[in-house]
């Protein structure tokens, strides 16, 4: 089956690419929206991702990974000091999910979310919709076509 496409979206202070490329492979951990998390049950070893920098100043894509384990329990639930316990969640019956992914490659040059909004190929992007705050999205194929073609100009 070919890749599916997915766009990771995180603060680079949080989790940064650069971290990515130095770790080579991390738990996509503390999703706490169940449409994110429905999305990363969605997702397959090899499909790819976007890696996107939020909230800073100019706010891109910068790099791809790939999915490398499909979803399992995060245990980040069950850390009853960490910034992402729920107490519903039981190790039996988890609640959130992750995946893991790896770093693949960095995009030629960062493809911002104005150079984006300016495309008007991607009008229907997930990302360019009006409230769309989820850090784990569908990228449709041509949408990703083109957000590649834009980090190569």
């Amino acid at each position: 089956m070919p890749p599916r496409y997915w766009l990771f979206k995180t603060e680079p202070h949080a989790f940064s690419f650069q971290q990515l490329q130095r770790d080579g492979t991390t738990p996509w951990t503390g999703v706490r929206n169940f449409q994110a998390r429905n999305n990363m049950m969605e997702m397959r070893v090899g499909d790819l991702g976007l890696f996107y920098h939020s909230s800073i100043a100019e706010p891109a894509a910068v790099g791809i990974c790939k999915v490398v384990k499909p979803a399992y329990p995060d245990f980040t639930q069950f850390e009853r000091d960490g910034d992402y316990f729920d107490g519903r969640a039981k190790p039996d019956k988890p609640i959130w999910m992750m995946v893991d992914v790896a770093y693949a490659e960095a995009l030629p040059h960062p493809v911002t979310l104005a150079r984006m909004r300016a495309e008007p190929r991607l009008t229907g992007m997930a990302l360019l919709k009006r409230g769309q705050r989820l850090s784990v999205q569908p990228v449709m194929p041509h949408e990703w076509d083109i957000v590649l073609e834009l980090a190569r100009e």
